[in-house]
């Protein structure tokens, strides 16, 4: 009788689609699919807590800018204010700027392991794209290149070739390290996929309670006049199974008192969020997330965690550990594939003079450079990341 009480619509609606869902009652544990679109779906799109990370991470490296140098015969470096290279990162193709090429190029990482970029010409470039990584198939080769790219976009297939002396293709793959793949990046979605799985699940947790909140979670039970069980005809059986649908579900009869006829008896059986410790399961499957993408969670606005004493150590951090790692292992395929099309000794560095977050650590480090009498003025100059001056090889003494 309690099964066929509760049984209603939007349950057997829900039924085909119980294999998506993080607890397959009776069965074991299901998880999200393993590609990028359920990546997309599920952690980007779906979960606040990887969206906010993900946007953390390539918001703050799609803003840095970047400084170009020549580097002469004696190793000494120049900085190079006006180049084409430099032009072309500014307006990477007619439709995007810097900062949107850049975002989707490290969204996309962040998501799927892997970024793409295509050049229109593969001797000197004057277009840069980002391509959806979930399009492009890397067919492999026999050496250390692949034999070439396939991007497939609705029913057209480019194939763009790979030399198998040099690696230079038209497309530049920039992948995560994977230890169990030659070709293909490692998400750090993977890693979390589990804790974005259970975290959803709490989501959706909550959204069934505000939703039904109201409706008895146990059982009546039906008795005769002697106490002793009994049936419901198919009408009584409607009609009680209508009255709690229509009077005492959902968020507006919320709290209403269940009014029980003769011979009907109820019996709890549901346990609280609180017995089940669900908030703190929630809180911790955020912190899982936001360990796999190197985001403090404090900056996310995670409870319960104080490995940090401020927020501004937790920004510098998420900064020095996360996105400027990703940033310079970015500008070293850049100066790889890119700026040695444009001459042999132009190197590209990462600019962290107007980042906010660093100011003052930057400060910091000024100061003791600046109270380095061993020091010469090229020697603190390059040392708080500025170029060589000239006669500025020489002690100031006090």
């Amino acid at each position: 009788m309690f099964k066929k009480l509760f049984t209603t619509k939007a349950a057997k609606q829900n039924k085909q689609s119980s294999a998506n869902a993080y607890v397959h009652f009776l069965h074991n544990a299901v998880w999200m699919q393993r590609n990028y679109r359920e990546f997309a779906n599920e952690a980007y799109i779906k979960n606040v807590i990887a969206h906010r990370a993900i946007n953390l991470i390539a918001q703050g490296a799609a803003s840095v800018d970047f400084s170009l140098f020549a580097k002469a015969s004696n190793g000494k470096q120049t900085p190079i204010h006006n180049h084409s290279l430099l032009n072309l990162l500014a307006r990477p193709n007619p439709r995007q700027s810097k900062k949107e090429f850049f975002l989707a190029l490290y969204t996309y990482r962040q998501i799927h392991g892997n970024a793409y970029i295509l050049m229109n010409d593969v001797l000197q470039p004057t277009e840069l794209y980002s391509l959806r990584p979930d399009r492009v198939i890397v067919n492999a080769g026999e050496g250390f290149f692949p034999i070439n790219y396939t991007y497939k976009i609705n029913q057209q297939e480019y194939i763009y070739l790979v030399d198998q002396i040099t690696g230079q293709s038209q497309i530049i793959h920039l992948k995560n390290f994977h230890p169990l793949s030659d070709w293909q990046g490692l998400s750090s979605i993977e890693a979390a996929a589990y804790s974005i799985d259970q975290h959803n699940q709490a989501g959706a947790w909550n959204q069934a309670l505000l939703q039904n909140g109201a409706r008895p979670s146990g059982a009546l039970i039906v008795k005769n006049a002697d106490g002793k069980p009994a049936h419901l005809d198919e009408n009584e059986f409607l009609r009680l199974r209508q009255m709690i649908d229509e009077s005492f579900s959902g968020a507006f009869n919320a709290g209403r008192p269940l009014l029980l006829e003769g011979g009907l008896e109820w019996q709890e059986m549901s346990l609280s969020p609180r017995d089940m410790d669900f908030i703190d399961a929630k809180n911790s499957a955020a912190r899982d997330i936001a360990l796999a993408f190197g985001v403090p969670p404090q900056l996310l606005g995670i409870p319960g965690d104080n490995t940090y004493s401020n927020l501004v150590e937790a920004r510098i951090a998420l900064w020095e550990q996360t996105i400027l790692p990703l940033v310079n292992d970015t500008l070293d395929y850049l100066n790889q594939w890119i700026a040695r099309l444009f001459g042999a000794e132009l190197i590209l560095y990462c600019n962290t003079e107007n980042i906010g977050a660093l100011a003052q650590k930057r400060e910091a480090v000024w100061q003791r450079v600046q109270a380095a009498d061993f020091m010469t003025i090229n020697e603190k100059r390059q040392a708080v990341g500025l170029a060589p001056i000239a006669d500025g090889d020489y002690l100031v003494t006090k």
